[in-house]
């Protein structure tokens, strides 16, 4: 496609990155851009258009509605975005709504990917895909598998998902604005899917369970991410944090 009108719903550091590929590369797609009020990373950026909107706008109004079709848009793209999307955009754009999401679907879909994965041990990767009307379960376009070792934890686990999704953004927008892409049915019946209310309890150490080495030093890696909570455990009516520490000792000798 020659011409190709494109919005981008953006947040944080990673819609920021994707916003400023576009203006650099294919700056006369955009727009209409979009942000979170507590994205004031992207103040930063001179958008060259009109329709740079925060999200305190009554997005699906029918008067958002309106402007958002006149626009005859090929494409949303949904950067790092952390609302879901309602069905009344889907009649606003002509070839889908396309999302970032940081696990290789359909492993991880939902909240916390950094967390199921660990617990869960699947393959780990980032991931664009058209949405439907349920979570995180649309076709997918683009993917890349991300490596990792024991020495990994929550952090570490969402830096290399923002990191690698913004690459991965890069290499696949040029081939999605001239729709060279494959839709790929996702197998819900594989992979997991997870609530945000199901980490709390997911993340508590039980001190009178067995656990395996193995699942117990996952848990707490998993919620190894400062500042926020760690995994936990009460005794004596207290409630303590603990975090974890792992390092490969070279060529295994002690």
């Amino acid at each position: 496609m020659d011409k190709v009108n494109t919005a981008i719903f953006a947040d944080k550091s990673v819609g920021k990155e994707a916003i400023e590929f576009i203006l650099s590369h294919h700056k006369d797609d955009l727009k209409y851009v979009l942000f979170t009020d507590d994205s004031s990373i992207l103040k930063e950026i001179d958008i060259p258009i009109k329709e740079v909107i925060h999200y305190n706008i009554n997005l699906y109004s029918d008067e958002n509605i309106k402007k958002l079709k006149s626009l005859e848009l090929d494409y949303i793209i949904l950067a790092w975005w952390p609302y879901i999307i309602k069905s009344p955009l889907f009649n606003c754009v002509k070839k889908g709504i396309i999302n970032f999401h940081p696990s290789l679907l359909p492993y991880n879909r939902g909240k916390h990917y950094n967390f199921w994965n660990i617990i869960e041990e699947v393959p780990f990767g980032v991931s664009l895909h058209f949405i439907d009307e349920n979570i995180d379960s649309g076709d997918i376009i683009f993917q890349k598998e991300i490596e990792k070792t024991w020495e990994d934890n929550g952090k570490t686990l969402f830096d290399k998902a923002q990191e690698n999704m913004t690459q991965l953004f890069s290499e696949a927008y040029p081939e999605i604005r001239k729709e060279n892409y494959n839709r790929k049915k996702q197998d819900l019946s594989k992979g997991s899917f997870h609530l945000a209310k199901e980490l709390t309890n997911a993340a508590k150490i039980d001190l009178n369970k067995s656990y395996k080495a193995r699942d117990l030093i996952n848990i707490i890696r998993a919620k190894t991410f400062s500042p926020y909570p760690a995994a936990w455990f009460e005794d004596d009516n207290k409630k303590y944090e603990i975090t974890i520490s792992i390092k490969e000792v070279s060529n295994g000798k002690f």
